[in-house]
């Protein structure tokens, strides 16, 4: 990333859907481009939605029985080889520090791609007895891994996230965590993002390095491009054995401990803005919005005081409420291009008072989602704006769960599935015979990805043909292009 122009309109999304979500993201203020290679700024608005984010996820994680706590930022190169598989899959990715000081280090020491490492030789101390387990700790922290390509929140070398690293006395107990952790992001895709999402396990050659098993949520963009929403890790006992995380069991045996870790990450912003986004800009689901209702006065001469008292009145009432009101009173911007502004922003709510609102003691309220327009007397306007609140939250749930199933598909050949994966993208559900040759063959041919083996439908039916290798197949599963 370099300092690029601003842009100074948003294309539509059909016209190019690339530049039409860079703009929306730099126009809507959510970040921009930094003089650092790779890295970007967030902007307040961008670090609002990411904080509600956050907060939202910090309260589910906490209510599970999560903890959290901080971790060093760099970790010892020797402690990133004692796990020969995971270091294998961020070697490429590694920002190393190799001079403090002015003086050359003894060690090469790196900014953490991931924690596994750092945590582990922690946790090795902290674990002696099976009464000191289970281990539940979350760390809100920043990572770098040196992308060669980037985009905007999708794909930075640094980029902030939550990552958590737990220890359990049996492979049930992490198993049990791994899935929870899984099922505490799909409902917190659905519920407060509004973004439908598949739950599934990740083949072999997906899964994160050095996991067991790695469990994933997709979510698929608008573009018909899929993306990678959140992943939940079943470690077994890779890292505990390259570590040492031992514990003396009730049996008086000791045993190593099995490991999980799990994580979201601001591309979750980047997700939002691809999923709900229309060509005037962005649409913010109401429970994550930082300014839920902006109020934008019609000034006329003379009347300025009296406008800005009613919006005081109607902006308190909307926060005894609990809801995140914007009052908009500046006066040296036009209505139109305060619309437009916060239009783009995606604000769910605007309410607009002008001279005509103070004499009948009304207002207009307008919805971002469907743009629809209501004349609405004072006494009315808190009730309405307050049930408008879940009302735009299930729409936007619908409208995205709709244009997900419109652009999922199940091709009938290898001939449909080369077809559709080129023009329409989307998911598409196909039989797999469970071969890693067949699958890469497939990415070779299609740059199609194996997203993950959905929990529901991925049983492999009597009869199911591998869409590529004509084999018996084991799953049925989704393929689709991928962020």
């Amino acid at each position: 990333m370099s300092s690029e122009k601003k842009p100074e309109r948003i294309p539509s999304r059909e016209e190019n859907f690339s530049e039409w979500y860079i703009s929306t993201v730099r126009l809507a203020h959510l970040a921009d481009y930094t003089p650092v290679k790779g890295s970007m700024v967030i902007r307040p608005y961008g670090y609002g939605l990411w904080e509600n984010m956050r907060d939202q996820l910090d309260r589910r994680f906490k209510e599970t029985g999560h903890e959290n706590a901080y971790f060093p930022l760099l970790v010892p190169e020797s402690f990133l080889l004692k796990e020969a598989e995971h270091i294998e899959g961020f070697a490429p990715e590694c920002a190393w520090v190799t001079h403090g000081g002015g003086n050359e280090l003894e060690e090469r020491l790196a900014i953490r791609p991931t924690s596994e490492a750092i945590i582990c030789s922690i946790y090795k101390d902290w674990v002696q007895s099976y009464r000191d387990l289970p281990i539940l700790i979350n760390q809100w922290a920043n990572v770098m891994r040196w992308e060669k390509r980037t985009r905007l929140f999708l794909r930075t070398a640094e980029f902030l996230w939550q990552e958590g690293h737990t220890v359990h006395r049996t492979d049930k107990e992490a198993v049990e965590e791994t899935l929870q952790m899984l099922d505490v992001y799909h409902d917190f895709l659905e519920t407060e993002m509004a973004i439908p999402a598949i739950r599934g396990k990740k083949t072999e050659s997906e899964k994160f390095a050095g996991a067991v098993d790695t469990y994933c949520v997709e979510a698929l963009m608008q573009d018909g491009l899929a993306l990678q929403a959140g992943t939940s890790h079943f470690l077994g006992q890779n890292f505990s054995k390259s570590f040492g995380i031992k514990f003396l069991d009730e049996d008086n045996t000791e045993k190593f401990a099995w490991q999980t870790s799990w994580g979201v990450s601001t591309r979750l912003v980047g997700g939002l803005v691809m999923t709900h986004g229309d060509d005037n800009g962005l649409r913010v689901p109401p429970r994550i919005a930082p300014i839920q209702v902006v109020f934008v006065p019609i000034y006329k001469a003379g009347l300025e005081g009296p406008l800005k008292e009613k919006i005081g009145k109607l902006a308190a009432a909307l926060r005894d409420r609990g809801i995140r009101v914007k009052e908009d009173l500046t006066e040296n911007k036009r209505p139109g291009w305060k619309f437009t502004e916060w239009e783009i922003k995606g604000v769910p709510v605007r309410i607009e008072v002008g001279p005509k609102d103070l004499e009948k003691g009304s207002v207009c309220v307008v919805r971002r989602d469907t743009r629809e327009k209501q004349f609405l007397p004072d006494a009315d306007a808190i009730e309405v704006v307050v049930k408008l609140m879940d009302e735009i939250q299930a729409n936007l749930l619908k409208t995205a769960t709709e244009a997900r199933d419109a652009n999922t598909h199940t091709p009938k050949d290898w001939d449909e599935f080369k077809q559709m994966i080129e023009g329409t993208k989307g998911f598409l559900w196909a039989p797999w015979d469970g071969t890693e040759e067949t699958e890469a063959r497939i990415k070779e041919e299609t740059k199609a990805t194996i997203r993950c083996i959905p929990f529901e439908g991925g049983e492999a039916q009597p009869g199911d043909k591998d869409i590529f290798s004509g084999e018996p197949a084991k799953h049925r599963v989704l393929y689709a292009k991928s962020y």
